[in-house]
């Protein structure tokens, strides 16, 4: 049987107080994080990181001083790995923490495989996270001599298992919600500034496909719910409605909320300090009735079922291209054209 090397990619995080400037310092010198030539963007990484790092540490301090998400991310890469049997290993690439993908290709190219399948854990393309995560995988492969033939996943927004894993989450907390009045579900997604969208980023129309298609499986009569953004920052506009506008919204018309992450795979940071600590702090003090954060899908089976047919469906596919869930191209129709690496190269043919 053919040896498959799998690699998932995630943003990473720091693992201790001490990598928390040189993580953000790693996030804000991707230039598809801040378009500045060098050195200029450089100068800035620096200055950003050193002026929040405090900020950060005091989030990671309710984490106990460092993320959980390479955890989190080793128990999906163990249930993936089983899920795929065979001559199948699931190796982990961070973007922007240890596991580097200089690591990760060079643990690759030891294990030898006849076949590499990139999956990057974020459903929703978006430059700034699988774009930026394959280009990083490019830089890698080729600097370790990693000559295995590889395809990648670009997209999965509406791919089955996640959505049922979503909506099987979501259930239960709108059922408890109930006792407190006719609950708001709030669709939650990370954020991106105006401009990159506007400059063919797909990630917006694909997080409103994952929407569509969990509302369609949840078939909830008269349900109330939206599409929200969080973790705004910096002084640029922001895609909106913002998730922290949406919470206080909800407590004007006093209706409970319900809290999901559609675009999040994992929990870290962003859902267990900004949406489990300081949303529900915003609700109590905006008078909502009642407030629930759905978890992550994390390691569901029905997420890592999906995840394993994703996987299948890549590795037949020919060598050096990246492909969606199903060929649906999921990217907006744009004169410019969606930066969305759709049918481009990945890899070695």
């Amino acid at each position: 049987m053919a040896r498959l090397a799998v690699v998932l990619f995630n943003l990473g995080g720091p693992d201790r107080p001490e990598a928390v400037q040189p993580f953000l310092f790693n996030l804000f010198s991707d230039p598809a994080i801040i378009g500045l030539p060098q050195p200029l963007r450089w100068l800035v990484a620096r200055l950003i990181s050193a002026r929040r790092a405090p900020v950060a540490r005091k989030i990671y301090d309710h984490l106990g001083g460092g993320s959980p998400l390479l955890a989190n991310t080793e128990l999906q890469a163990r249930a993936l790995e089983a899920a795929l049997g065979g001559e199948a290993k699931v190796f982990i690439g961070m973007r922007y923490w240890r596991p580097f993908a200089s690591e990760t290709a060079a643990a690759v190219k030891a294990f030898a495989p006849d076949r590499v399948v990139l999956l990057p854990l974020y459903p929703q393309y978006s430059t700034t996270t699988t774009g930026s995560s394959l280009d990083d995988w490019r830089r890698a492969a080729k600097a370790v001599g990693l000559k295995a033939p590889t395809a990648a996943l670009c997209c999965y927004p509406t791919e089955r298992g996640f959505v049922s894993a979503l909506a099987e989450a979501i259930h239960p907390a709108l059922a408890a919600a109930r006792v407190h009045g006719a609950p708001r579900l709030l669709l939650t997604a990370h954020g991106l500034p105006k401009k990159i969208v506007a400059a063919g980023d797909p990630s917006q129309v694909q997080i409103e496909a994952t929407a569509a298609a969990l509302i369609a499986a949840l078939d909830i009569a008269d349900l109330d719910w939206t599409v929200c953004y969080q973790s705004r920052v910096g002084p640029l506009e922001w895609i909106g409605p913002a998730t922290d506008e949406e919470v206080r919204r909800a407590g004007r018309d006093k209706v409970p909320v319900v809290v999901a992450p559609i675009a999040f795979v994992s929990e870290h940071s962003e859902t267990l300090v900004e949406l489990d600590i300081e949303y529900r702090h915003l609700a109590e003090s905006a008078g909502v009735p009642d407030y629930r954060r759905v978890p992550t899908v994390d390691a569901a089976a029905a997420f890592i079922a999906g995840l394993a047919a994703l996987v299948r469906h890549a590795a037949a596919a020919p060598a050096g291209r990246c492909v969606a869930e199903d060929d649906t191209r999921f990217c907006p129709d744009d004169p410019r054209g969606a930066r969305c690496r759709f049918a481009t190269p990945v890899g070695v043919a």
